[in-house]
């Protein structure tokens, strides 16, 4: 069954045309213009199984809070991905878009849980992120689950040179005082959050797309925010009067940066070693 056929079985509408869409090297994506409905979002060719099925739980638990537009789900499974379609457009006011973004991030993240983590495992880009060994205490579970398995993944991959190693393990040493206990409840993050996956809706409505979704630290959320720009001063504000921010936290991304840039390592390759190696000299001068 070809995929024109294989949408038109999931959605019972036949499919006037398929357009490749942009996106990223994760999975084919295509905007699907039907013939009768709305236009739908299609992705195919996942590189893992359960890739699929895990995004669409990600859009669910985001899009079930109600505090931000999320894609509906429309089908998934092992091989399709088929969501709603969001009528996508330039902010019309750029801080009054980002302030409103950050507000509605800062709702989102009020909501949580008993503990860290998720129902079920998912990724981060195209690498497993383990979410079901739940944990009480966030340093630890972000030092296992989070840096310490993406820095074994890149000893796999033969990616971490001994000056590398060295200074990560030499990181461990200072997580108290990088990652303080604040006491903090589990945030529900979107956990992939930079400036490729949200979009502006029409009316101005701050979307998100492509979660990897848990329950985790809030700062670990801005932390991806800072990494490739993107994000204006007016989002940090709107979300700072609608849910404040404790002292020191700009000084504390750069530990939460660090993990998506382990995970960039091991997905692209040696090139972003530097910034690794940048990141924990910084860090481990703060100690």
């Amino acid at each position: 069954m070809n995929l024109t056929d294989r949408i038109a079985s999931v959605t019972g509408a036949e499919v006037l045309r398929l357009v490749p869409a942009g996106g990223g090297s994760i999975a084919a994506a295509y905007r699907a213009e039907m013939c009768s409905g709305p236009a739908l979002f299609v992705k195919t060719g996942a590189q893992h199984a359960g890739m699929f099925t895990a995004e669409a739980e990600g859009l669910r638990a985001l899009a079930y809070t109600g505090e931000i537009r999320i894609p509906a789900v429309r089908h998934a499974d092992e091989h399709l991905l088929v969501l709603e379609l969001l009528p996508v457009t330039r902010p019309a006011g750029r801080a009054r878009f980002f302030r409103e973004f950050g507000a509605r991030l800062a709702r989102l993240h009020r909501h949580t849980a008993p503990s860290f983590g998720f129902p079920h495992d998912n990724f981060i880009g195209s690498t497993p992120q383990r979410n079901t060994v739940r944990s009480a205490d966030w340093r630890s579970f972000y030092w296992e689950h989070r840096m310490l398995f993406q820095f074994r993944l890149a000893e796999k991959n033969r990616l971490a040179g001994p000056e590398l190693a060295a200074a990560f393990h030499e990181l461990e040493r200072h997580l108290p005082s990088l990652i303080p206990s604040d006491g903090e409840p589990p945030a529900l993050i979107h956990g992939d959050l930079w400036s490729g996956n949200y979009l502006c809706c029409e009316g101005d409505v701050p979307a998100l797309i492509d979660p990897a979704a848990y329950y985790g630290h809030r700062e670990a959320e801005l932390g991806m925010t800072v990494l490739f720009g993107g994000f204006d001063a007016a989002f940090y504000e709107g979300y700072d009067e609608a849910y404040p921010l404790q002292k020191g936290w700009r000084e504390r991304l750069d530990v939460y940066t660090l993990y998506h840039l382990l995970n960039h390592l091991n997905l692209f390759g040696a090139g972003y070693a530097g910034q690794v190696m940048e990141n924990l000299r910084l860090l481990l001068r703060r100690r």
